[in-house]
């Protein structure tokens, strides 16, 4: 049985019902699996060894999940080779491609949960009336060990970038 986390955000004000646990700092990361393509997926261990920043984004094609993409594209340069940034949504693996390429994403990694929805029951961001990922970000350690996290109490909100950047910094030293 999934949990059912009712009214544990909003979409422009309307509550919304989040599926699978609220994480906290300490968790062990759960695994996952997500799609890098239509026909290959990608699980947490293809990351193992690498300390992640997760950002979770609804979709691509809107104004806050572009720029959410667009900001850590551009801190990921600074952040070294033991660093990977993942941005998770439930676009297709092609739309993800597509933006990538226009938007001149080429440090972050996307990747999509519109197959299975197993990240977004996992980490606690599937939107049950939507089908689509609640914004978030998860800073994950080499050792699958979760270091931050942020659930964004309003969907349309801008995560706090500085705040998730500062602890990865701390992180990686």
């Amino acid at each position: 049985m999934v949990q059912e986390r009712t009214g544990a955000a909003t979409l422009v004000g309307q509550p919304i019902t989040l599926l699978g646990p609220e994480l906290k700092v300490g968790d062990q990361a759960p695994d996952f699996k997500i799609n890098k393509d239509l026909m290959t997926e990608a699980g947490l261990s293809d990351y193992k060894g690498k300390v992640k920043l997760i950002s979770v984004v609804p979709s691509l094609d809107t104004g806050v999940c572009d720029a959410q993409t667009r900001r850590f594209n551009q801190e990921a340069a600074n952040l070294g080779e033991n660093v990977v940034i993942l941005t998770i949504s439930a676009d297709l693996p092609f739309a993800q491609s597509r933006f990538c390429s226009i938007a001149g994403i080429d440090k972050v990694v996307a990747l999509s949960d519109y197959k299975h929805g197993s990240f977004g029951q996992a980490y606690g961001v599937l939107i049950k009336e939507l089908q689509l990922d609640h914004r978030a970000v998860f800073i994950i350690d080499a050792d699958d060990t979760i270091q931050y996290v942020e659930y964004l109490r309003e969907m349309s909100e801008h995560p706090n970038y500085e705040s998730a950047l500062n602890a990865l910094r701390e992180l990686v030293g």
